[in-house]
């Protein structure tokens, strides 16, 4: 397939699950995106409705109606819905060979799952993945607090120095989905924060395949990572803190960080504490590395909608297609 990047011919866009947080997210970059032209998105609870009566914030940015029917004339399809929804999608849908999909659910992220009739998908992680995801079909996007944490560990794993790892991390409502929960509305969240799937959340098996490879296939990840997640009384971010050993000193460990990240677009290592408002409503990963003793502290903050699924995707398509990683997504942070 042609690359864009070298003609003026927009990437025609198809979006599945318009009406999520997710969904949203990526519209409302497509739609300010220099070199997209989003051709459908698809809803079929909302169908002929305009975006806006869903995503209230798009009233006088886009007059697109949800459509029923996907469009084949496309050059990429997100999947913008639920984990399990996307291989039954494609299952019951026809998608043209030569569309290319950007997958936002988990379906496809594991070695063993990331073929499904006859499309091998590539884990579109692209501090790890970047050459791959350049030639790649059909993409992986991470989730939410695989990106956190593994942006914030492969830098040890590739230089063959990660031991156990015991990591807490907190993240906003918007990560459990638009759809009401006991867990998600504001009387509950607010003022409040709880564990929740502890030592057994559904990312640490993507994160045990990133760090092995890595590795070079030569870090043994079972029961490597001891995660405990939290929900947080806020919409949107995660912050994660991991510790481990390390006999280098602090000086040395910084410098493997950021000689590992030196080219990366949105991955960056701050001499200073970081805090979640630097990267909330921006696709920007921050690091920050601290040592007592023989232990290390890696801290890491991103937006979960951005970094975390929406925003990463769009970088995804950017690689993929030949365009400035950056395109559409030169975002700044609301930090008052």
């Amino acid at each position: 397939m042609t690359k864009t990047a070298n003609s003026n011919k927009k990437i025609q866009v198809g979006i599945v699950g318009g009406a999520g947080y997710t969904g949203g997210e990526l519209i409302r970059l497509l739609i300010n995106h220099p070199n997209v032209d989003i051709r459908f998105v698809h809803s079929k609870s909302n169908a002929g409705n305009p975006l806006y009566k869903v995503h209230n914030d798009l009233f006088g940015e886009t007059n697109l109606i949800f459509a029923e029917h996907l469009e084949q004339d496309i050059d990429v399809l997100f999947l913008c819905v639920g984990h399990g929804d996307a291989k039954k999608f494609l299952s019951e849908n026809s998608v043209a060979s030569h569309i290319r999909i950007i997958d936002l659910s988990q379906d496809f992220r594991l070695n063993v799952n990331n073929v499904n009739s006859g499309r091998a998908f590539i884990y579109g992680l692209p501090e790890l993945n970047k050459k791959e995801i350049s030639t790649a079909q059909n993409i992986a996007n991470p989730g939410c607090f695989a990106t956190a944490i593994q942006l914030g560990l492969i830098p040890l794993a590739t230089a063959g120095i990660l031991e156990d790892v015991y990591t807490t991390g907190i993240t906003g409502s918007t990560g459990a989905g638009q759809g009401l929960s006991s867990t998600s509305h504001f009387s509950w969240r607010s003022n409040n924060i709880s564990a929740y799937k502890t030592l057994h959340h559904q990312h640490l098996n993507e994160i045990g395949e990133s760090l092995q490879q890595a590795s070079g296939n030569n870090l043994n990840t079972k029961d490597l990572i001891h995660f405990v997640p939290w929900r947080g009384d806020f919409t949107r971010g995660i912050y994660t803190s991991s510790v481990t050993k390390s006999v280098l000193s602090l000086e040395d460990v910084k410098k493997i960080y950021q000689e590992f990240y030196a080219d990366a677009a949105f991955t960056h290592v701050s001499d200073s504490m970081i805090d979640l408002k630097q990267v909330v409503n921006t696709n920007k990963c921050l690091i920050h590395i601290e040592k007592q003793g023989d232990k290390i502290a890696i801290h890491t903050a991103i937006d979960n909608l951005l970094k975390g699924a929406s925003g990463q995707a769009v970088q995804n398509m950017n690689i993929l297609f030949g365009l400035n990683e950056v395109s559409g997504l030169r975002l700044k942070a609301n930090y008052f």
